[in-house]
């Protein structure tokens, strides 16, 4: 019997991933397919005259299984996947696809919609209703919905050939991340790395049989070599190696897969009527533009471009005059930053690194959610998992309600994608009077223990967690009524304000109180580190800002115009770079053939969004700075307002609701060190 056909028979309706098979996920997709196509057959074939209720609201619940599904595994595929897998992805996403059009371009379901949508006035909706019935309307409308007959086919066409692309783009990722390996076999090669790295090089390489040390394209593995070794001619090695994922002309490369992606959503979005795929992205966000955006982008740029330029030069003169480096290229970037740093404010990241044990660091951010917004995390072992080095919770409210479940997955492996992401196993939504809560992971890739020392966090992997766990609150808080507005349902430059104002608290004295100390002795981070943490926050902050507004310039520049005469992807991406670019220019490398959030994920026309987001995330962190970093009244209307309402209102309502004000990007600027 498939377990994936029916309601899981588990604690709190969890995921029952030891009885799931790879081969069960096939024909549980065709079934829950099917059941929900006649589900949507009973909602066109209802001889009543079409209300909130029979039409909007049955659309809503329809597919829950397919769903469920679906989140299973699309998320195991990312966290956990193999050839098996991949290949279930390559027959899955097509059949996806045509149901989603299907059902948008269903001309009977949507003459049912647009009559409810014409007839508001006759139905007394709540606010959440009313823009639950809008997001439907504009669903059937913007997915094509009024188009002719031939142009609906071709749409869909276009929509299945994105689908297989997407995932084929990702695959060569994860492939090309994993079949490179630098086995070093010379110890002098490992000179300046910190012990803990150089023991999980070799634990690595053991691991895999081999003897010497082994370094990988995993962050864990890749970052310290890059901001440690001395040798300049391994980090060169290694960064071209880096920086060429999908870009060697081989079997796994993605340039042509980037141009049919960029000309395809140019396709589309002109089907459909809108300028560039930008226009139609962009439509739905906060920013409403593509001019808005460059806007935007180009602003920052105006105010971090000299602070960059100065931060560059300081650091060539810095490698200059300590090893002779006349010209200062990408792969010394991180070595000499880090020098630098080290010069500058006396401290570095493995001073700080025995304050940050990951067991401690997670219970630091549950210690900070407690004191916020009153909830607790029980670890359990009642909840099954993927992998056994999953970690589950129960979250529970004060009157020890159940709020959420918990996933926690940290350390990298072969079937995992590198990078750190939040993700979602079953949404918050309220049916027959029973609030379903929410099932929420969050996946990393940090340092693995070693057998003499615990996972121990650099001190940006503790604002990694902090952040990817702000996403984590955003969906375990969630409070609405229909599962499409819940969570991070939001508009897409909203989403990041939850997670990146959780990092804020890791600069603080009174948050890091509470979870830095010494995996050793138990002593808490000395007051001078801190000192030193909140001095060093603004340093390089001009190029760390340039190097974001780089890659938000790079997505507008593949997304926001007619990309159908680009036929080098190497030559676009140089020019979109032109402005921002500090380092000399690299011909081996590529940035696009790798860029996931834009060409694999949902990202495209919305990188910009970190950057927006930093703008409410600062004002939003200088609001409780005002008052109380922990201030009850103050984190009680960030949850009722931010954390808990979806996407049922406008996000900028929302924000003026929990501030009282507009948020102003002074406020950004200030705690970058970039506003004079």
């Amino acid at each position: 019997m498939n377990v994936l056909d029916k309601r899981f028979e588990t604690p709190y309706n969890s995921a029952p991933f030891s009885k799931l098979k790879t081969d069960h996920f096939l024909p549980a997709f065709v079934n829950a397919i099917e059941n929900a196509k006649t589900e949507i057959s009973q909602i066109t074939n209802n001889k009543a005259i079409p209300s909130f209720e029979n039409t909007i609201e049955a659309l809503e619940y329809s597919g829950e299984q397919l769903d469920r599904i679906s989140s299973i595994f699309f998320n195991l595929n990312a966290a956990e996947t193999n050839e098996e897998i991949q290949k279930i992805a390559q027959e899955v996403s097509p059949l996806l696809t045509e149901f989603s059009n299907d059902v948008a371009l269903n001309a009977a379901l949507f003459e049912r919609v647009k009559y409810v949508y014409n007839n508001t006035e006759s139905h007394a909706l709540t606010e959440e209703q009313k823009t639950l019935l809008d997001k439907k309307y504009k669903g059937f409308s913007r997915n094509g919905a009024n188009l002719n007959a031939k142009q609906k086919e071709r749409l869909r066409a276009i929509d299945k050939e994105l689908s297989q692309l997407k995932l084929t783009f990702g695959e060569h990722i994860l492939a090309e991340t994993n079949r490179y390996e630098l086995l070093i076999s010379n110890r002098s090669d490992l000179d300046g790395l910190p012990e803990g790295a150089i023991e999980a090089a070799k634990q690595l390489a053991n691991e895999k049989n081999k003897t010497g040390w082994l370094i990988t394209l995993d962050y864990p593995s890749y970052i310290p070599f890059m901001t440690y070794a001395k040798n300049r001619t391994l980090r060169k090695k290694l960064a071209l190696a880096f920086g060429q994922k999908g870009f060697q002309n081989d079997a796994l490369d993605n340039q042509d897969i980037v141009l049919k992606i960029s000309k395809l959503r140019y396709k589309r979005a002109q089907l459909l009527g809108y300028e560039t795929h930008s226009h139609f992205v962009l439509e739905e966000r906060m920013a409403k533009t593509p001019e808005t955006v460059r806007t935007f982008l180009e602003d920052l740029l105006e105010k971090a471009l000299p602070a960059a330029k100065k931060e560059f030069k300081a650091l060539e003169d810095f490698a200059k005059n300590l090893d002779g480096i006349d010209r200062l290229e990408k792969w010394d970037s991180a070595y000499y930053s880090e020098k630098l740093k080290q010069q500058l404010f006396n401290f570095d990241d493995e001073q700080l690194k025995p304050y940050f044990k990951l067991e401690n660091v997670i219970k630091g951010a549950f210690e900070v959610a407690k004191k916020l917004f009153g909830i607790t995390f029980t670890q359990t072992d009642a909840i099954d998992t993927y992998h056994k080095d999953v970690m589950t919770y129960k979250v529970e409210g004060s009157k020890q309600n159940l709020v959420a479940l918990f996933y926690a997955d940290f350390f990298p492996r072969p079937g995992k994608r590198n990078g750190a992401w939040m993700t979602s196993y079953k949404s918050q939504y309220v049916k027959n009077n029973r609030n379903e809560r929410p099932h929420v992971s969050i996946v990393c890739n940090f340092t693995k223990p070693t057998a003499t020392k615990p996972s121990l966090l650099t001190f940006n992997e503790v604002t990694t967690l902090f952040h990817e766990f702000g996403h984590a609150l955003h969906g375990m808080l969630a409070n609405t009524v229909y599962p499409s507005l819940s969570g991070t349902s939001v508009a897409w430059d909203f989403v990041e304000l939850p997670s990146q104002i959780m990092e804020n608290w890791c600069y603080e004295k009174e948050a890091l109180a509470l979870f830095a100390k010494h995996y050793e002795s138990g002593e808490p981070i000395p007051m001078e580190l801190i000192d030193k943490i909140k001095a060093a926050s603004t340093f390089q902050q001009g190029m760390q800002t340039l190097r974001q507004l780089s890659f938000g310039l790079l997505d507008m520049s593949w997304h926001g115009i007619n990309p159908t005469q680009i036929t080098d992807v190497k030559q676009h991406e140089t020019a979109a770079f032109l402005e921002t670019q500090l380092f000399p220019e690299v011909p081996q490398n590529c940035m696009s053939t790798a860029f996931a959030h834009i060409f694999q994920g949902g990202y495209s026309s919305g990188y910009y969004s970190y950057k927006w987001a930093e703008v409410l995330d600062a004002d939003a962190f200088e609001y409780f700075k005002e008052n109380d970093l922990f201030d009850p009244k103050i984190a009680a209307d960030f949850k009722t307002y931010i954390l808990s309402k979806g996407g049922t209102h406008d996000p900028l309502e929302l924000y003026v609701k929990f501030r009282g004000q507009k948020p102003k990007s002074e406020a950004l600027l200030k705690r970058s060190g970039l506003l004079n």
